[in-house]
């Protein structure tokens, strides 16, 4: 049978010390918007789910307005492949067919987003859950992609289905929750003018959420610890400009270049600062937020 461990007075101090030292950070960022992606991993594991939810759920009685933007590619496929929809893709891009679209709305705002609002909701906050479609908050237009035909070598423009990008949001609906106690949890789905159901990028529709709101910070939660250098070293802060030529040179490479390129873009918008932040990491929010280390790259103009 383990030991059970019996708190001592350090162990009190210690934790007083560390309530003490976030102070200030909770004074910088009281009743500031702070955007957070919530998707990858993180999203996967119930301890780090649990982590999250708590987090959020502070930053709120803190002083802060938290607002989730989530994603679920993973979900999407397992129940795709469950219901036997077999999916096209075109150069490495998933083409979003009616069936699809109306599959990756029931998992984006039906099971995955319920189950983020009742992990806040069981660690004492007030969550609500929304999708781009709710008090008209976001409309969407269809979106193609230029790709080349590697036996060609010629370029085609791809009709990729009912995928979209953000074109307005409106926030009068976030604005009246910010006064409140609701801490808003949004899907990345949204109508079109033409009516239709589109699916949206995560990354890109929180850039879209968080410029409108002129965020103070919009965090990423990835699957890695930020931007890393050649040498795989952590970059603690970039500006706009370093971003771009880490691209240019070739140390963002991969996935990071859209990921990269989504926080310039919430920068051009409005966002103060984004912060790309490895999600497997326990709190990895409040230790960004509330600590002097932080804890993963901060992009700024």
């Amino acid at each position: 049978m383990a030991e059970q461990h019996v708190e001592t007075d350090e162990d009190f101090r210690s934790r007083a010390r560390i309530i003490a030292e976030a102070l200030p950070f909770m004074l910088r960022y009281d009743d500031e918007t702070i955007v957070v992606k919530y998707g990858g991993h993180a999203m996967g594991s119930p301890a780090l789910a649990k982590a999250f939810a708590e987090d959020v759920t502070l930053l709120k009685l803190a002083g802060l307005n938290p607002v989730v933007v989530h994603g679920g590619g993973p979900q999407i496929a397992a129940m795709l492949d469950r219901l036997g929809i077999k999916s096209e893709f075109q150069g490495g891009l998933r083409v979003t067919d009616k069936a699809t679209v109306e599959i990756v709305e029931m998992v984006l705002a039906g099971s995955i987003n319920k189950e983020i609002v009742a992990a806040i909701n069981a660690a004492g906050g007030r969550a609500v859950g929304l999708s781009g479609k709710d008090g008209r908050m976001v409309t969407a237009t269809r979106v193609s992609r230029t790709i080349v035909d590697p036996d060609s070598n010629i370029e085609k423009v791809v009709d990729l289905g009912f995928v979209g990008e953000p074109t307005t949001v409106r926030r009068e609906v976030l604005d009246i929750m910010a006064k409140s106690e609701i801490i808003p949890v949004i899907a990345p789905v949204a109508p079109g003018a033409d009516g239709e159901t589109y699916n949206i990028n995560a990354d890109t529709f929180a850039g879209a959420i968080a410029g409108a709101l002129n965020a103070r910070r919009l965090l990423f939660l990835t699957d890695v610890p930020g931007v890393l250098d050649k040498n795989k070293q952590l970059i603690k802060e970039l500006s706009v400009a370093e971003a771009r030529r880490l691209i240019e040179d070739g140390t963002v490479s991969g996935g990071m270049i859209p990921k990269v390129e989504t926080c310039i873009e919430a920068i051009e918008r409005g966002v103060e600062g984004v912060v790309i932040l490895d999600g497997k990491v326990p709190h990895a929010v409040l230790l960004e937020l509330f600590t002097e280390r932080g804890a993963g790259t901060l992009i700024t103009p």
